[in-house]
């Protein structure tokens, strides 16, 4: 599983339809996660997802009275913005096209992003969402700018 995590003042996400594009997820201050499963067995079981889950939650990125990075997002009143991103497992090592053969097929991950929604949910934060599968536009101010990696 492979999240990038960027700290924001605001971010949005629009389903683009050919009728009309709809808002699906959108906040104020917290974070926007970029989300991504790995095929495999094993490899994105509920122990990976809880961890991840804990692991946004409580990573103290916010600026404290001092401004130093002290503070989580329930510290902030802080919310999450949660977007399937499966090109997070794109290869371009070799040639000029993305090969995605490590990102999980749609029907192995989206039971997956859902499962990691509702874990972070569960922990007593706003949580947002885009649609699964989906094309997409997402807006963002990026605060800091701070941007970080997470891989499990």
């Amino acid at each position: 599983m492979r999240v990038l995590l960027q700290r924001v003042s605001r971010a949005e996400v629009r389903v683009r339809a050919a009728e009309r594009d709809r808002v699906t997820g959108q906040i104020g201050r917290g974070v926007l996660l970029l989300v991504g499963f790995q095929t495999g067995e094993g490899v994105n079981g509920d122990e990976t997802l809880a961890w991840m889950a804990d692991k946004v939650v409580g990573l103290r990125i916010f600026g404290d009275a001092d401004d130093k990075m002290n503070l989580a997002l329930a510290d902030v009143a802080g919310a999450i913005l949660v977007v399937s991103q499966f090109t997070l497992y794109g290869d371009v090592q070799k040639g000029r096209r993305p090969s995605f053969v490590a990102a999980a097929r749609p029907e192995e991950a989206e039971p997956l992003y859902r499962r990691f929604v509702d874990l972070l949910r569960a922990r007593g934060v706003r949580v947002e969402a885009g649609e699964f599968g989906a094309m997409m536009d997402v807006e963002l101010v990026n605060d800091g700018p701070v941007t970080l990696w997470l891989e499990r």
